[in-house]
């Protein structure tokens, strides 16, 4: 039984990585993909080409990832116990801010696919970074525990 309990365990989590990375991946590609759709002409074929792009990218990758990220993260969660230890506090805090950021940019792409510009190109160029910081507090939280 335990054998069965472990490999589980491992299977919840190589799925949990690979999905995170794919999630990642689109929250790295989602603010450069609205750079371009920026910098095409209003109502040109370019736009509705990104427009088009930041749609399939939001619905092929970034929501589906998010939401397998977050089952497996918490069946991982409740498999080790983690929900009683301080660095899992803080590493649930930051993946909320990462979903948080998620739905923030899902918002503004999908105001940018029907023409508005509610951000700068400078503004989109700063929120690229967010995930990777995020990404990389997450990562020290998990492999370090340092609480």
């Amino acid at each position: 039984m335990q054998d069965i309990l472990a490999m589980t365990y491992l299977w919840l989590k190589a799925g949990h990585i690979i999905f995170m990375v794919f999630w990642m991946a689109g929250l790295f590609m989602l603010p450069r993909q609205m750079i371009y759709c920026h910098e095409a002409a209003a109502g040109s074929e370019e736009e509705a080409t990104w427009a088009k792009r930041m749609g399939l990218l939001r619905k092929i990758i970034l929501t589906p990832s998010l939401i397998v990220v977050w089952v497996l993260g918490l069946a991982l969660a409740m498999s080790i116990g983690a929900f009683d230890q301080g660095w899992f506090h803080a590493k649930l805090l930051f993946v909320l801010l990462l979903t948080g950021f998620h739905g923030f940019m899902v918002a503004k792409s999908k105001a940018m696919s029907r023409g508005d510009r509610p951000l700068s190109e400078k503004q989109l160029r700063l929120y690229g970074e967010v995930p990777g910081i995020l990404l990389a507090v997450i990562v020290v939280l998990v492999i370090v525990k340092p609480f």
